[in-house]
């Protein structure tokens, strides 16, 4: 009787329980095979690296530069095509409002969470001033130029001018506003002939560039074998050496803090496994931890979120290219712990007032900041010069902000993809069917 197909109501309800058991089951998934060959080839990489061998780090320093590049190229496109096609497929329909606004608070709560934890630390740590001579020797260092930056000319640079210069550039934050723009265009002139011949080009457009993706994906165990060499090689050659002291504590101890226990709390708190899903997404984290930029990522966490997490592909294509835009956990602490040490070291008294005023300006800034390498450092270079603070401390910073920028951002992409599971989770419970 089992074999027979009934088309009554009764029926159908249980072949829709049935198959949505089934696919509960396939959630979360986890491809082992993937892991052990990353994790292999990131081994691999740390032992080649240490070996100081003169022309293979020339070559690992290329193989690295050439899928940096290569991540950067396609993670154009798919903040452009997952944005705008998610919208003018969903713009008309009521999940779209909900998964948007999700996106919105939980970015909001996670990247004030950080924000709040690298104060607190601030605050109870307490790093003490630089001499005056260092600070002065830090001003040599400084990036040319970099100093006189305004924080509006950052803002007007996200208007773009000309439909070209978002995508020449890889102005992330402009590439966003025009996609959305696009999209919600599409997604109100859906009926006409012409848009749906258009829209169809576009989904069609974006189902070779994820191809394009898997292939990539396909061949990075390579890409991993040059970054984990690369990062060795600078190790053991000196180049990331030293620190602040009690300032690098706050900041690796904030990052570390939001990363191992606030997002998994959050989470926790969405009846969500965080094991499960960092497992899910550790391709992501680990892509994040070496190439330095959330949108060079891009592809490698919407891949990890769809095939490893199961999320919904509407949700993964449109929160996590938002996300790796205005969802900074990393940068936000930075902005703020960076700032307030700045400003202690050129006679500021961070009183109650200054103290709530820049959680909220690091918050904001962290939110307007791209997804590129050593974003949260020039945005914190602007805002320091606007404020005439003593900028020599950013140069002193430089030279290990390297390994700072790879905690951050490892740590921004973890926040994306927590964000992801919890909308996703959010949209899954609003549709579940009743008894």
């Amino acid at each position: 009787m089992s074999n027979i197909t009934f088309h009554g109501n009764s029926h159908e309800t249980i072949t829709e329980k049935e198959q949505i058991m089934k696919d509960s089951k396939k959630r979360a998934g986890f491809n082992g095979k993937q892991f052990a060959i990353w994790l292999l080839a990131l081994v691999l990489g740390g032992i080649l690296g240490t070996l100081n061998i003169g022309w293979l780090n020339e070559f690992f320093n290329f193989i690295a530069s050439v899928y940096t590049r290569l991540f950067q190229f396609v993670s154009v496109p798919t903040i452009a095509l997952a944005v705008t096609t998610t919208l003018a497929l969903l713009g008309a329909r009521k999940n779209t409002g909900r998964i948007f606004l999700h996106t919105i608070m939980y970015t909001l709560l996670t990247t004030a969470a950080a924000a709040l934890v690298g104060l607190l630390l601030f605050k109870i740590i307490e790093p003490g001033n630089l001499p005056l001579d260092v600070i002065e020797q830090g001003s040599a260092t400084v990036p040319e130029n970099l100093g006189t930056i305004s924080y509006y000319n950052h803002i007007l640079s996200v208007i773009p001018n000309n439909i070209l210069a978002p995508l020449s550039s890889g102005n992330v934050l402009s590439i966003l506003l025009v996609s959305v723009a696009v999209g919600l265009v599409l997604a109100q002139k859906k009926d006409s002939e012409n848009i749906q011949i258009l829209l169809k080009g576009i989904i069609g457009m974006q189902e070779v560039l994820f191809a394009l993706i898997k292939g990539l994906v396909w061949t990075l165990p390579l890409g991993i074998v040059a970054f984990a060499a690369q990062l060795s090689a600078q190790v053991s050659a000196g180049f990331i050496i030293g620190s602040l002291g009690k300032y690098v504590a706050v900041v690796l101890g904030g990052n570390l803090i939001q990363f191992f226990i606030i997002l998994p709390l959050f989470l926790l708190v969405r009846g969500i496994n965080p094991l499960k899903v960092f497992r899910c997404m550790l391709p992501a984290v680990l892509m994040a931890l070496f190439t330095k930029s959330s949108a060079a990522t891009l592809p490698v966490t919407v891949e990890s979120a769809e095939n490893n997490l199961k999320a919904r592909k509407e949700v993964a294509r449109f929160v996590l290219p938002i996300c790796c835009t205005i969802n900074m956990n990393g940068c936000a602490a930075f902005i703020l712990v960076t700032s307030l040490f700045v400003m202690q070291n050129g006679g500021w008294e961070p009183s109650a007032a200054t103290l709530l005023l820049w959680f909220f300006i690091s918050i904001v800034s962290a939110i307007g900041n791209a997804g590129v390498p050593m974003g949260c450092y020039f945005l914190t270079l602007s805002l320091m010069s606007g404020i005439q603070a003593p900028i020599g401390i950013l140069g002193i910073i430089l030279p290990i902000y390297t390994i700072i920028d790879m905690i951050e951002t490892a740590e921004n992409v973890w926040s994306d993809s927590c964000v992801c599971a919890m909308v996703d989770k959010t949209l899954s419970s609003s549709q579940e069917p009743s008894a």
